[in-house]
């Protein structure tokens, strides 16, 4: 409605327009005032379209000042843009730039390289918008533009434009998200009097990106030191690391900090209190943050129903959930797939249920997430029926939705119906991704189907592009040993493009027990002690190797020879093992009424 009502309008102000033109006036810009204003105020294509019509139909489209407004406007439209731009015999450096900007926002960054290269191939003088711009591009791409970003690092220190702090953080901004963290803090020390907060916020980031938290920590004392008023952002990327690095006394310390400088009421700042004492261990806390924040919203009382959840702390989320019902905040999906997630590690159906139909009676949509939880928490507590019935009535469904059905199929040992699941998700148009082919890879293990399960692994290399990871050969592995192919498995261990880890040698190690092979069982279990990484389990599996083949006095006569050698790893206790039952408890059933 509103489109058509502004190109309507937009016709009337361009036949008026139209009336009062007068050609070959140096004027004409001052004269058509009003159309530059009605272009700066144009959202959508067909409308910017228009008036580029127009501009073509009288002319006005040989004046560089409004070739380079009409750029700016269908800058969103990339394509547009484009299509705009390489019709202009001699754009100057602003309409370069524009592109380059369009395309640095764009699905497509890496177009703003071959832009950034013609311009400096005309000679234009570039300026330090060039240089962010392209920066911009090549930090969202930057696998492709790893050599581009060394090369406009030259330009800037031989031009001098490192001395603008913005172009000085956005290409440290660029060195930081292509894990050059050392290019990064380099160039954070030579200009040490162009760092400012922002400056400290990237090479903070920079840290996290390569997982260096310990730095982070540092940095942030130093930015402390150095008396800069911290942002709400440099607490949050501290928060995060210090509960990752488990250290509560350093999480205390940072807690009081927040309330020394009046964070303790930013509602992003008291979430991430909460997530810091959840990976602390300490939830206690994290409960009283919540309780004594002023304010909560959806997203406060979703993450404290989360942690408790990931705790282990199944009914205390639930009760949580009941409470904020209560307080009538508006429950959404985001709220319960932790919790779903929860009780699908536990294996807890009763409770599992209880938000199931929590769901049925808030007539809550069932969108990819939720619908996902759910299909994954009835397959990983046993119900896969209930499973399938979610799985068909989603109302929409994404990559992990598929993934999850594929892998439920899997765990109940219908790896037929897991294979023909993969198949219909490619009819569907939807993509694989490697999550998805660890799932049908491990259904097809379980189910004894080796040539499909070659078959998906070639798929996902050949035709997807993926490059498998251990997890993958794993699953391999445990196929060909589980259908008796030991040497084709062993032989595909000590092929792989990466080292194999444990999981992959015992898996050898248990199809050795399942067929009596006891030559290449104690090789296996020769190869995880070279690993440093035996387990009591192996010598259990090695003993009841000789025992399947029938040498029971040869397993006593080693064992014997083990204890009186006390060879390494021999003596080492299993870990016993429990089993949980789950009790139906009324209450339990009743807290969400």
């Amino acid at each position: 409605m509103n489109l058509a009502h502004n190109k309507s309008r937009l016709g009337q102000n361009l036949k008026s327009w139209s009336k009062n033109f007068v050609p070959n006036q140096n004027f004409v810009v001052l004269k058509y005032e009003g159309l530059i204003s009605q272009l700066k105020s144009c959202k959508e294509t067909p409308e910017i379209a228009q008036i580029h019509g127009y501009f073509v139909k009288t002319g006005l489209d040989q004046n560089p000042f409004n070739l380079s407004k009409l750029l700016a406007s269908s800058v969103h439209n990339i394509q547009y843009a484009a299509s705009i731009f390489e019709h202009i015999q001699n754009p100057n450096l602003f309409m370069f730039n524009t592109m380059l900007r369009g395309y640095s926002i764009s699905d497509d960054p890496k177009q703003a390289f071959g832009v950034f290269n013609n311009l400096r191939a005309r000679g234009l003088l570039l300026d330090q918008f060039s240089y962010i711009t392209t920066l911009k591009a090549c930090a969202r791409d930057h696998e492709s533009a790893a050599i581009l970003g060394q090369v406009i690092h030259g330009l800037v220190v031989k031009s001098g434009h490192v001395l603008f702090i913005n172009v000085k953080n956005t290409l440290l901004h660029f060195f930081s998200v292509s894990s050059k963290i050392g290019d990064a803090h380099k160039l954070f020390d030579e200009y040490p009097h162009l760092n400012d907060l922002v400056s400290w916020n990237t090479l903070m980031d920079g840290y996290l990106h390569v997982s260096q938290l310990t730095v982070v920590v540092d940095l942030f004392r130093q930015i402390c030191r150095n008396d800069l008023k911290v942002s709400a952002r440099t607490v949050l990327s501290i928060l995060c690391s210090v509960g990752d690095l488990r250290d509560l006394r350093a999480g205390e310390s940072l807690h009081g900090h927040c309330i020394k400088i009046g964070f303790d009421s930013n509602m992003n700042v008291v979430t991430a209190l909460i997530d810091m004492y959840a990976k602390l261990g300490d939830i206690d806390s994290g409960r009283r943050i919540f309780v004594e924040a002023s304010e909560k919203d959806v997203i406060l009382w979703n993450c404290m129903i989360d942690k408790y959840a990931k705790s282990g702390l199944i009914e205390e989320s639930i009760d949580l959930l009941r409470l904020m019902k209560l307080e009538q905040v508006k429950v959404n999906s985001s709220t319960l797939v932790g919790l779903l997630a929860a009780c699908a590690a536990s294996g807890s159906l009763t409770l599992g249920q209880c938000i199931a139909d929590y769901v049925e009676e808030e007539v809550l949509a069932l969108d990819a997430n939720l619908g996902t939880a759910m299909v994954d928490m009835y397959a990983k507590c046993g119900d896969l029926d209930k499973a399938i019935d979610i799985f068909q009535r989603m109302e929409s469904r994404d990559v992990k939705s598929w993934t999850a059905m594929i892998f439920g199929y899997g765990v109940h040992g219908q790896a037929r119906n897991s294979v023909t699941l993969f198949h219909r998700m490619e009819d569907e148009g939807f993509r694989p991704n490697e999550v998805t082919f660890l799932a049908v890879l491990s259904a097809c293990s379980h189910g004894g189907l080796v040539e499909e399960g070659m078959e998906f692994l070639e798929r996902m290399v050949m035709e997807y592009g993926f490059s498998p990871k251990i997890e993958h050969y794993g699953c391999l592995v445990d196929l060909l040993g589980r259908a008796g192919l030991l040497e084709e498995a062993h032989n595909l261990i000590k092929s792989l493009p990466i080292q194999a880890d444990a999981t992959a040698w015992r898996a050898l190690l248990s199809a050795c027990r399942v067929y009596g092979n006891i030559k290449l069982g104690e090789y296996v279990k020769s190869v995880l002690i070279e690993m440093n990484d035996e387990h009591p389990t192996d010598s259990i599996l090695v003993s009841s190797t000789y025992a399947i083949a029938g040498r029971q006095t040869d397993r006593i006569s080693k064992e014997a020879g083990n204890r009186s050698t006390g060879k390494e790893g021999e003596n080492k206790m299993k870990e016993a093992g429990c089993s949980i039952i789950e009790m139906v408890i009324e209450e339990l059933e009743s807290e969400l009424e």
